[in-house]
């Protein structure tokens, strides 16, 4: 029974980042993947508590425009099956649980950044493939990066499935401080990628009155972004009523016009 347990936690893991990147149907929020996690080991009230309180954790977070954030889903799923494999007491289980899956949220960022580097080397292979027409190739290359995302999180699962969390500890003491701080290089950069590629596909020509608008608020007036976003709304409200209501005068000047030719044409 344990070693199936094992199976699924893994298989759950890797899931969790395949769905996150795909369909999404469960994500990788702390709250929903301690669901199932709490239906693989048996203990679905020490489960929620524990995916509870790492939702809490969550809050705020996102990855916004492919920045790298801590992994608390990932960290959920193996402080589940280590705190339930430990102990039957809940709140000593809450503290297996941070305990355990505090590091391997932290781990979650350096991985996510170093899987994000290594799919641009496949996402360049299968450009290449399909310039020179090799379209079966491409679509085998393709199928590399769902592998290296899922590989991210179940391997680290799998890890602590076999060895607990002294595995976990090793690893962040074991890798070198110039590989940690390359990947905290890359992973400030990749929110502005994100952005960059955002504003492409925005009509940010067209607003960018509003756009400089934001920024004053957030930048020099130290606006919190709720701020800006109600702001924003604010703002996206005025103009979406002011051009609903505009339309229908247009037109009805319009027909005004053409009303006086006619009578004027008899």
């Amino acid at each position: 029974m344990q070693f199936i347990q094992g199976v699924l936690i893994v298989l759950l893991s890797m899931w969790m980042v395949l769905d996150q990147q795909g369909i999404v149907i469960t994500t990788w929020f702390p709250i929903m993947v301690a669901f199932f996690a709490g239906l693989i080991m048996g203990d679905m009230k020490t489960a929620m508590i524990i995916g509870g309180t790492f939702q809490l954790m969550n809050l705020g977070v996102a990855n916004i425009g492919g920045s790298s954030v801590p992994n608390w889903g990932l960290a959920t799923v193996v402080g589940i099956y280590v705190a339930c494999r430990t102990t039957n007491d809940v709140a000593q289980a809450k503290a297996v649980a941070l305990a355990v899956g505090v590091p391997v949220g932290m781990l979650g960022i350096q991985l996510d950044v170093f899987v994000k580097l290594l799919n641009t080397y496949v996402t360049h292979a299968a450009q290449k493939a399909c310039n020179e027409k090799k379209f079966g190739k491409m679509n085998r290359i393709l199928w590399i990066g769902p592998m290296i995302f899922a590989l991210s999180t179940g391997l680290p699962t799998a890890l602590c499935v076999l060895f607990g969390d002294a595995i976990v500890n090793v690893i962040l003491k074991s890798v070198p401080v110039w590989f940690t701080n390359g990947l905290s290089i890359a992973g400030n950069m990749l929110p502005v990628v994100g952005i960059a590629l955002l504003l492409q596909v925005m009509p940010a020509k067209k607003y960018l009155s509003m756009l400089m608008i934001g920024f004053v608020f957030s930048a020099y007036l130290n606006v919190p972004m709720l701020g800006v976003s109600i702001i924003g709304l604010a703002i996206a409200y005025y103009f979406f009523t002011t051009q609903v209501n505009k339309a229908p005068a247009v037109a009805v000047t319009e027909g005004a016009v053409i009303d006086e030719g006619d009578e004027w044409d008899e």
